[in-house]
């Protein structure tokens, strides 16, 4: 039976599911879930990540790394960890940054933490036997630093979203229409004072999984040390608004069209992420735009270095820049935020 079936099936037995319900069975059904069967990651997929506009991302990445362990006293072995890690090709770049630094390399322990077959199947063949493979973060062995990052695996946990009625709030879901269509719709109904005063028809999305994932890791880092740079499309301020859509090849498409045909995303809240990292013991740091951490990083110098070395890329360096810190592009969408205990700051995050 196809997943569309077996999601209406399910709703007639059991009632309307909630969002993260719907998610997690678009994105993570062992049969046909997206994740699980068909993530087309690049041009001619579905979406396109930093690392693949460019090496440049995955090379600034790596000069952070390098330099926020320095910062750390260079500790003599630590777990090197990206959280999602797509088709492998941010590792790969960043391990071509990194091996210039003899020390790095040699302390590093590197971990990919990947639910998908299929992708972790295309890390395999791009990275070799050089990482371990794990599919939680609890899978990997305490008592040591991490230095962890995540590129566009928060937009991936789910949300739930509560609408403003007349009446108070109440939680959207998916249930099915009088022809048997699936359709979005109001369940739970909630008190009016549950979220802050807004207009009928506001949106409100709590997404209690990304809050999960930022204590994990803060939890780790404040024992153990270490730090994590998590980067993502989202909001650097609460706020209200309907995140949810289902991107394939490239365009828009409805979320209710075709479950496991489409990669299904929400906007990372990272003032939430944010929070949940403090409550655990972690500093406040600055919650910046991707074009503002590039920037600081050095990325129009690197620009300008592999210009020199490469004229004839000059005007694809030039697009390939532009789409990584524009604010009409990714510049501004994207957000980056580090977690790490107070008595460090990493590099791009120091007090202005």
């Amino acid at each position: 039976m196809a997943l569309l079936d077996r999601i209406k099936a399910l709703i007639q037995a059991t009632g309307p599911l909630s969002i993260p319900q719907y998610m997690e069975l678009c994105l993570h059904d062992p049969r046909e879930g997206y994740y699980a069967s068909r993530p087309a990651l690049g041009e001619k997929g579905d979406f396109i990540t930093a690392p693949l506009v460019s090496q440049m991302f995955g090379e600034i990445i790596g000069a952070w790394l390098v330099e926020t362990w320095r910062r750390m006293g260079s500790p003599d072995a630590f777990r090197l960890v990206e959280l999602g890690p797509g088709d492998g090709t941010l590792m790969d770049d960043i391990q071509r940054t990194v091996r210039q630094t003899a020390g790095f390399i040699a302390a590093q322990e590197i971990w990919l933490v990947e639910t998908s077959p299929p992708l972790a199947d295309l890390q395999g063949k791009r990275l070799g036997d050089r990482p371990r493979w794990v599919r939680s973060v609890a899978e990997i062995p305490d008592g040591r630093p991490m230095l962890i990052v995540s590129n566009e695996l928060l937009d991936c946990l789910p949300a739930r979203q509560f609408v403003r009625t007349a009446r108070g709030w109440s939680e959207r879901g998916v249930g099915q229409n009088a022809t048997g269509d699936l359709t979005f719709g109001l369940m739970v109904s909630l008190s009016a004072d549950t979220f802050p005063a807004a207009a009928e028809g506001t949106v409100i999305e709590v997404s209690a999984a990304q809050e999960d994932l930022a204590r994990t890791l803060a939890q780790r880092i404040f024992i153990d040390g270490g730090a994590a740079l998590l980067i993502d499309y989202g909001r650097s301020e609460p706020g209200f608004g309907d995140t949810l859509q289902a991107i394939s090849e490239h365009r828009k498409v409805s979320p209710l069209a075709d479950p496991g045909q489409a990669d299904l995303t929400v906007h990372a809240d990272f003032p939430a992420v944010v929070h949940a990292a403090a409550a655990e013991g972690l500093a406040h740091l600055p919650i910046l735009t991707q074009g503002a951490f590039l920037l600081k990083m050095g990325v129009l110098e690197r620009a300008e270095s592999l210009a020199a070395a490469h004229p004839e890329k000059f005007d694809a360096l030039e697009r390939q820049l532009n789409r990584l810190i524009s604010p009409g592009e990714m510049g501004d969408l994207f957000k980056v935020v580090c977690l790490a205990r107070p008595d460090l700051t990493p590099p791009g995050f120091e007090a202005p």
